[in-house]
This record gives structure tokens, sequence and C-alpha cells, in this order.
């Protein structure tokens, strides 16, 4: 993919790789894998030595969405981590998306934020941070 035509935009090279798995570790992929699989829509895929690999329904790993791997680890998380995600609404605005992302089992997370930030930023049941972000996307 040749990005040159794109004012802004500077590529390093040809397209080599694109993002297959995200792979989660946490204390309970069970609760995790309910919780990921309500928020985007996925469907479990694979089960392997604890861990449990969601991802979306009639495409599976290998389509254009990564799948999650939910990865058993007892070791303990210090801090935030260096890598969250960010999710977008398809088929509501954002605060209906926010409520029902609260019902699911997200709860508010306080990172620093203003308050005036067009996002929302949450943590799912094991205190992982994540946005939503107000941009409604095709599903």
């Amino acid at each position: 993919m040749d990005n040159s035509d794109i004012p802004g935009i500077r590529t390093l090279g040809s397209t080599a790789c694109r993002i297959s798995e995200l792979v989660l570790h946490c204390a309970d992929p069970e609760v995790l894998a309910r919780f990921w699989s309500g928020v985007l829509g996925y469907v479990e895929l694979d089960r392997e030595d604890g861990a449990i690999e969601i991802g979306p329904p009639d495409v599976g790993f290998g389509g254009l969405q990564p799948t999650i791997i939910l990865s058993p680890s007892s070791d303990p998380r210090t801090g935030r981590l260096p890598l969250h995600i960010d999710v977008n609404p398809v088929d509501r605005d954002q605060d209906a998306e926010l409520e029902r992302l609260l019902a699911l089992g997200a709860r508010p997370a306080d990172v620093g934020q203003t308050g005036n930030e067009q996002w929302h930023v949450l943590a799912d049941p094991e205190g992982n941070e994540f946005c939503l972000l107000r941009k409604r996307l095709e599903p």
C-alpha cells in the first residue's frame, strides 16, 4: 500500500504485516471473554491451556479485525498498561453506548482527564483502561 499521495502521510516502506491478535494477560479469562465479547459483538473461537480467543462471528482469525486472546496470568499488574484499546459506537450514539458498556460491567476510570474530552475513559472488570470515542463507525 502506497500512501505517498496522501498529504501529511509519510511511509516508511511497504506494508508487511497487520495486527491479527491482541493478547491480554488477565486473572480471569472467563470474565474478560464475556465482557469483551459483549462490548465488541465477538464470539468465542478457541480455548487452549486456559486461554480464550474471541473474535468476530463468521470470520474468526485472519479477518480484518484482530481477535483477542485472554491469557491467564497470576502475575499482579502494577500501574497502567502501556497500551489500551479504543472503541467506537457503531449502531447508537456515544451516550447510549456508554450506558450499554456500563451495564456490561465497565466502570469510569480517572486517568487525569479534564472533563472536556470527547471520549470516556473506562475500565474493564479487571481494571484495564479503554476509551469510548465519540465518532460513530459503520458496523
